[in-house]
């Protein structure tokens, strides 16, 4: 379906008249992320009515909620109750949307639907493919408002998909700003909805820890809580009011089995050794200086950091290390390893002396303490892999003897993960030049929401290619891609809502679709189709890709 097309089918729908009640509404499947290969015809339809229900294989469970989860999406869109049904395995019943595991699918995550005027299959060679299978079915019903009550005519024919990146995740930072569990469950349905498989939870840092470890209680007992926040950007005035909490070890296992129902990973991130006055507040011992410290009030990068001299604070991050693993059954940990500097290493005895038993040598490009870190993040990466987990660290980690089987999460533009892509490491990009929505949107900064600075519109997120500057096999390397939420000036679950959305759609096509096949005008026309279910999920998006005459109030 051309552009033109797809405008007046958009205009069409909605202009609903009392005759689309009883013909019937003709939906598309140009959706987002846009799907590999379209293969339908314009004469021949399945119709969806209130009476269609979704059948899985008897004895398979993952089927059987992937049924039930498609149910929901359904009468979301229906305003009708779709029930589920198990059938025998190979059995394709009319009037039904059939999920079906098909194992010549190449691609774990591909799938293939298949409509005929008398029902539809999904197929995946897995549960993950059925299930962002299930997710285009639901974004091409995505006008909730038109059809209720109204039958849906979904054209006859075969869409073939597949991820062009097996990474493809979401980052929220809950530190600096607190989200209770049902927003981050709310969050992780975001990204299910744009096809992203992980969501990295970003849990400590100065400004707050905000994960039980039973074996150091003081990190949420006193390194959960700051005694005020600091107003704007570092203005020196306080809101003298005490802000916290945190995430008890069984609610971060309820949120890794909520994820993983929606074939998304979890990856928790501790990092260290800076960004960690929190715990320095519980802990003052595991310092250089031996404190007092206090749980950061403001924003930005401090000279305290872990003693790396101290046997203990080894022993303490490992011991962190160990919960935190058996919490989360994701292979990767980020450990993170940014911005931690090296004020504190140069003049602490401690230190020094564990660079000199280390033999740790400065070079031309890095110094002792440099290596210093590296020592750190390789000993935790040791106790990480003898546990059958990876790393995972910001592009810092270069700064130094890389740990040898890191993976490199490369923020500070794609500079980092260029470097260690050629040097053999697998890299996720997350380069603030594309991937930060914590950046504001438009260049009218006095009529948005308050944020970090910089400037990131749509069009740039979707501009991002990956694998730039990459020969062909160093491009093996190129995981996946990110984005990043960094929450200082995100203090709402409104306002987090709106620096995601609709980035977060950009991204998704840059996750998932063939550099080949984007084009950003169609995107846009796409866009404006998807924005019908973040109304229906009641969420908070920002409009600058509308026409102007379209545009409404910004965040809530």
């Amino acid at each position: 379906m051309n552009k033109l097309n797809r405008v007046l089918l958009a205009g069409t729908i909605a202009l609903v008249c009392a005759s689309c009640r009883t013909e019937g509404l003709t939906t598309d499947y140009q959706v987002i992320p846009l799907p590999k290969v379209v293969n339908v015809t314009e004469t021949e339809h399945f119709r969806l009515s209130s009476s269609t229900h979704v059948a899985y294989p008897e004895n398979n469970g993952l089927l059987k909620r992937n049924a039930e989860l498609l149910a929901g999406y359904l009468s979301q869109s229906t305003g009708s109750v779709h029930k589920t049904k198990a059938v025998a395995e190979g059995e394709r019943p009319k009037n039904a949307i059939t999920l079906a595991i098909n194992p010549d699918i190449a691609n774990k995550e591909g799938y293939v639907i298949t409509a005929t005027t008398k029902g539809i299959t999904i197929e995946g060679q897995t549960g993950n493919g059925v299930f962002y299978g299930m997710q285009t079915l639901r974004k091409a019903l995505a006008f909730p408002a038109e059809a209720q009550g109204a039958a849906i005519l979904l054209p006859c024919g075969t869409i073939e998909d597949e991820p062009r990146f097996p990474y493809r995740g979401m980052h929220l930072d809950v530190s600096r700003h607190f989200f209770p569990v049902e927003f981050v469950k709310k969050y992780i349905d975001m990204l299910a909805l744009h096809n992203m498989n992980t969501f990295h939870w970003h849990l400590t840092d100065d400004q707050g820890w905000r994960i039980e470890i039973k074996k150091h209680p003081k990190l949420t007992e006193i390194g959960s809580v700051r005694n005020s926040t600091v107003i704007g950007r570092n203005t020196g005035e306080y809101d003298n009011t005490s802000y916290g909490g945190f995430y008890t070890q069984d609610q971060a296992r309820d949120i890794v089995e909520y994820a993983a129902e929606r074939y998304i990973t979890v990856i928790p991130e501790v990092d260290l050794p800076g960004h960690m006055l929190a715990a320095l507040a519980a802990y003052p011992e595991m310092g250089c200086t031996g404190g007092p410290y206090e749980t950061a009030t403001k924003w930005g990068v401090f000279e305290d950091v872990l003693c790396l001299g101290n046997d203990q604070t080894m022993l303490f991050l490992e011991d962190v290390m160990d919960e935190i693993a058996d919490i989360f059954p994701s292979t990767y940990i980020h450990i993170g390893g940014d911005e931690a500097p090296r004020v504190r290493w140069k003049a602490c005895p401690k230190c020094q002396a564990r660079i000199k038993a280390e033999g740790l040598k400065a070079d031309r490009e890095h110094t002792a303490e440099d290596r210093l870190q590296s020592w750190c993040m390789t000993r935790i990466e040791k106790h990480l892999n003898g546990k059958g987990r990876r790393i995972i660290g910001w592009d810092e980690i270069l700064e130094g003897d890389v740990a040898p089987n890191a993976t490199v999460m490369s923020w500070r533009g794609s500079e980092g993960g260029i470097k260690a892509a050629q040097m053999g490491h697998d890299v996720i990009m997350t380069p603030n030049t594309h991937c930060y929505f914590d950046y504001y949107q438009s260049t009218h900064k006095e009529e948005e929401p308050l944020a970090i600075g910089g400037h990131l519109p749509l069009e740039k997120v979707y501009a991002l290619e990956p694998t730039a500057s990459l020969t062909e096999e160093q491009a093996k390397h190129i995981l996946g891609a990110q984005a990043n939420l960094w929450t200082e000036y995100i203090p709402s679950t409104e306002h987090l809502e709106y620096m995601a959305l609709p980035r977060m759609a950009a991204l998704a096509e840059v996750q998932w679709t063939m550099p080949e096949k984007k084009d950003y005008t169609d995107f846009t026309l796409r866009l404006l189709h998807l924005t019908k279910l973040y109304k229906a999920n009641d969420l908070n998006y920002a409009k600058h890709f509308y026409p102007k005459s379209d545009r409404v109030a910004t965040a809530h």
